[in-house]
């Protein structure tokens, strides 16, 4: 037996059982997608308005602050729209000093100049704040997946949606309502100091109004003991601006409530920056209470008694194990830099995703079996030699799926049928063009040798075409568009293997070894 045939046979072996390997237990081997197992899709709305404001509002109590320290005198530096800060000096006298310290800003650039009223307008620069923009929904992408990530859902789909959309698809997943408060939730971590609590029913926009600029009222979450359902109340005003945030922890762990019997709390520990300046906020502020804000909402406020040189901090709250579990995650993975939406929500139950599963192996088998017979009554024998191509073909398919963790959906159910078709005319070109060798009066041989090595340049290049299109696919396609490129990439280099190694194997050991054979079944 020659050399080359021995190579053959041993590659296909390797093939084989790689490929046996890979899908063995299958259930574990083969991720379904949310067409085919049921999950939830979401689009999330970005709001970077707000993350703008925040910065534009920092810079105003920044530009304000640089002008007291040069002796300028101001009577308002406060946010006019996100970007923009509206000054209005004490003493037009002033302005050019004004103008001196706003050069010192170079993200901004001074408009509507008005020396004759002093006033005038902080810009942020256009390109910063694009850029800005950018950045936020950047930075809330790669806090969304780790938060997925420690969920622990198979093969998440988590990508941008135009400028400031975030898409999330998680199959498989069964409690909903868990999944998106960990994603909906934003994760703010603030200590504020209490100014003073409120007692009694208040209007709160009537006394936001009278409030200093620098101080806000919270509200605090509390449970109605009647129909048992949260509602949040009116409790505390605060100073706005935080003495310390979420950005200085190391780590977040879950214990049990010593308080409170069969409940759970969270412990966040600061790291080194943040723990120092938790010492030094207790220390400068015993006997203030210190309100422990989540997402703008009082966790709680307790009065400090001392400095504390730990760095951490326990949240409270009747959490179950299971919901302190997730503010850890949450609270681990870190605050989301703006605050998310739910724009668009979709539920396929796993009833629907069994029945597309149904549908799906119906249509495969049920075209696996038409182009089965269909090649054995044209091409009898060798048709069967192809048939037995198409089982390896599919074998392969799956098996490089499963190598690479890709996901199978619907979308991948029609790949793998196009796939059938594909592979089986593969073989017919081989077919017929030995066909052709043979009526020109060629030996078996001869025509075999031929028609392989010259059906071979057209596969390749019609199939390269076709991943030419299946990478363009996948590279600008997103969910079940790159579903079906990934299975279709798949089964275009399973049908070139099968078809120049593994046809070509049968065909040598049932045609080749015979001598004096003038004809064969095709």
């Amino acid at each position: 037996m020659p050399r080359r045939l021995w190579f053959r046979i041993g590659l296909v072996v390797v093939v084989t059982l790689a490929s046996l390997g890979f899908l063995y237990p299958p259930k574990k081997r083969i991720n379904l997608g949310l067409d085919l197992q049921g999950g939830i899709h979401l689009v999330l709305g970005v709001d970077t308005d707000k993350t703008l404001a925040a910065q534009t509002e920092r810079a105003a109590e920044d530009f304000k602050a640089a002008l007291d320290r040069r002796g300028v005198p101001v009577r308002r530096a406060a946010v006019e729209r996100p970007g923009t800060v509206a000054v209005e000096l004490a003493s037009p006298q002033s302005w050019n000093d004004a103008l001196t310290v706003a050069a010192e800003f170079q993200n901004f650039e001074v408009r509507n100049q008005d020396q004759a009223t002093g006033r005038f307008t902080l810009s942020m620069r256009p390109r910063l704040m694009t850029q800005m923009q950018e950045d936020t929904v950047t930075q809330v992408l790669e806090r969304l997946r780790n938060r997925v990530d420690k969920f622990g859902v198979a093969e998440p789909t988590i990508t941008r949606q135009g400028s400031d959309r975030v898409l999330i698809q998680l199959p498989g997943i069964q409690d909903i309502d868990r999944a998106k408060a960990i994603i909906g939730q934003t994760g703010l971590l603030e200590f504020k100091l209490v100014i003073r609590f409120l007692n009694e029913p208040v209007d709160v926009a009537q006394l936001q109004r009278e409030l200093p600029a620098d101080q806000e009222i919270l509200p605090r979450r509390v449970v109605d003991r009647a129909t048992k359902t949260e509602r949040l109340v009116p409790y505390a005003v605060v100073q706005r601006r935080p003495l310390l945030t979420g950005a200085g922890l190391a780590s977040a762990s879950v214990t049990t409530d010593p308080n409170s019997p069969g409940a759970w709390q969270v412990t966040a520990t600061f790291n080194a920056s943040g723990a120092q300046r938790f010492a030094e906020i207790t220390e400068q502020n015993v006997g203030r209470n210190l309100a422990i804000v989540l997402d703008g909402v009082i966790n709680s406020a307790p009065v400090i008694r001392e400095r504390i040189p730990g760095g951490s901090a326990v949240i409270t709250g009747q959490f179950t194990a299971e919901e302190a579990r997730d503010l850890k995650i949450v609270l681990s993975e870190g605050a989301l830099p703006a605050s998310v939406k739910i724009l668009e929500e979709r539920t396929v139950g796993p009833s629907l995703g069994a029945d597309s599963v149904r549908r799906g192996m119906i249509a495969i088998l049920g075209s696996a079996a038409a182009v089965v017979v269909f090649m054995l009554l044209y091409y009898r024998l060798s048709g069967l030699i192809a048939d037995v191509a198409l089982i390896l073909n599919l074998l392969i398919l799956l098996a490089t799926m499963a190598a690479l963790g890709a996901t199978l959906t619907l979308p991948g159910i029609a790949g793998i049928a196009l796939t059938i078709g594909m592979a089986v005319d593969t073989n017919i070109l081989i077919f017929e063009r030995i066909r052709e060798e043979m009526r020109v009066g060629k030996t078996v041989r001869s025509a075999i040798d031929a028609g392989f090595t010259r059906a071979l340049r057209t596969i390749i290049d019609t199939h390269l075409t076709v991943i030419v299109t299946a990478l363009i696919l996948y590279n600008f396609g997103t969910g079940p568009v790159k579903g079906f490129a990934v299975t279709l990439l798949a089964g275009l280099t399973a049908s070139l293997f099968t078809a120049y190694f593994f046809t070509r194997l049968l065909f040598d050991l049932v045609y080749l070894g015979r001598r004096r054979l003038e004809t064969i079944s095709i």
